[in-house]
């Protein structure tokens, strides 16, 4: 049990955190850097600690600051969001080292899953489905590599066993580009995530890129919240998100979903998780899961009634589930767009003082975000300023809502990504549902042609 929860991050998802923290009567401990000094939700908090200057590394990825700050404060657990260390087992272990909470599932679990084979041969164990592919690491042996390729057929994709977030991967065409394109991704996972393993799957060509949400306590219980289609993606990155998944048949969708709780059981999974998969031609194929809170929570929140962050509190604090997976239901839909601090032609992050600032509201509307009128935008961390998020009845209706609220919204001093997603949602294509991962990144194309 803990009443005091440090947050380790920062933006509208420390803001989320707050907010479900105080909803269950539990103290919260804001650390902050020396450019969001004057974030206007510090003031909620119960204590606010500066733990460095601007640049990532000094505060919000030192841990030894944040752990410091924990016990200056007296806070029992820490909350690490999404992004920075909320995926790093390292933390997670120095955490309970200090004996306090860290909200989160084990660094074992950590370490299994963000190993992208390791996390594969524990799904196979489980029966989720599994993009074709050995599931193993790839040999040193050229030979061997090649004949790997050959045996899946071409296209293939070579990927980072320690990747993530759309880095460390590369699409091959032909098998004499294999062994180069293994050289290159190789030496670049070295660099960038320390680990030179890779793994190699079939290439899909026109997937979507589906989620499932799970919960799962420390009692060996679990459920799965409906789906969750997040295939609007610019550079293998997330702009648009909605729930459930367009189009997918529910007896399918719950095998998959019952076999994804059944995995966490079988990993002694703890907390909230993400299964990410690839669906095509009705067949899902797992990709990876991501041990933490996501960004696009809110549209799985608001489709089945559940609040997701203070679920996962509850089961950090040792809570059994409340719910059996007879009492989850969908209602409804929900889209949530990204608003971020960028171009929207060039996609150049934008810093700078928003001088206007006025979000929409409204029935079925809910706007995330930690921004002011006045606030200064840094240029230090990720663009993302806002989310905005409808539901509605009907899919239709939930972006009708959406439509009127992007209309409503005002943002001056900086420009934001706004407009592009007014354009996304009058999108023939897109309204119609179940686009493809590469559908956004074609429609920019050709609305670039056409100017």
């Amino acid at each position: 049990m803990f009443d005091t929860v440090l947050i380790a991050n920062r933006g509208e998802i420390a803001l989320r955190i707050q907010r479900a923290c105080h909803g269950l009567g539990l103290k919260t401990v804001m650390v902050y850097s020396q450019a969001d000094a004057q974030a206007s939700y510090l003031q909620y908090a119960d204590e606010a600690l500066c733990i460095g200057p601007a640049a990532p590394g000094q505060s919000y990825l030192n841990q030894q600051a944040i752990i410091y700050a924990a016990q200056a404060s007296g806070a029992q657990a820490i909350h690490p969001g999404y992004g920075f260390l909320s995926e790093n087992a390292d933390f997670s272990e120095r955490v309970e080292a200090a004996g306090m909470t860290f909200i989160g599932p084990t660094a074992a679990c950590i370490r299994q899953m963000g190993d992208k084979v390791a996390a594969k041969r524990a799904m196979r164990k489980a029966g989720v489905p599994c993009v074709p592919g050995p599931e193993g690491a790839l040999p040193d042996d050229p030979l061997l590599i090649q004949r790997i390729g050959d045996e899946i057929g071409y296209p293939v994709i070579v990927k980072a066993a320690g990747g993530g977030g759309g880095r460390g991967m590369r699409k091959v065409e032909r098998s004499e580009d294999l062994l180069p394109a293994v050289s290159v991704t190789r030496e670049e996972a070295r660099r960038a995530f320390g680990n030179p393993e890779l793994y190699i799957e079939k290439f899909l060509g026109h997937p979507r890129h589906v989620e499932i949400q799970v919960l799962c306590d420390n009692h060996g219980r679990g459920v799965w919240l409906g789906s969750r289609d997040c295939s609007q993606q610019r550079r293998h990155q997330k702009v648009l998100e909605e729930a459930p998944a367009p189009g997918i048949d529910a007896a399918l969708l719950a095998a998959v979903g019952e076999r994804c709780v059944r995995a966490c059981q079988q990993i002694g999974y703890r907390g909230v998780g993400t299964f990410e998969f690839l669906f095509e031609d009705d067949e899902f194929y797992f990709i990876e899961m991501n041990t933490r809170l996501q960004v696009e929570h809110p549209v799985t929140e608001l489709t089945t009634g559940i609040d997701i962050v203070q679920q996962q509190l509850r089961m950090a604090m040792g809570e059994p589930l409340t719910y059996e997976q007879r009492d989850i239901r969908t209602q409804g839909h929900a889209l949530e767009c990204r608003i971020n601090a960028e171009d929207p032609q060039t996609f150049i992050p934008t810093p700078g003082r928003v001088t206007r600032w006025e979000v929409p509201g409204g029935m079925g509307v809910r706007v995330d975000s930690h921004v002011t009128a006045g606030y200064q935008v840094p240029p230090y961390y990720d663009s993302m300023i806002a989310k905005v998020i409808t539901h509605g009845a009907t899919r239709e209706e939930a972006l009708a809502r959406m439509r009127t609220a992007l209309s409503q919204l005002r943002i001056e001093g900086i420009s934001s990504n706004v407009a592009l997603h007014r354009d996304i949602l009058q999108d023939p294509d897109f309204c119609a549902g179940s686009v493809d991962i590469h559908h956004l990144e074609r429609w920019l194309k050709g609305r670039r042609q056409a100017e």
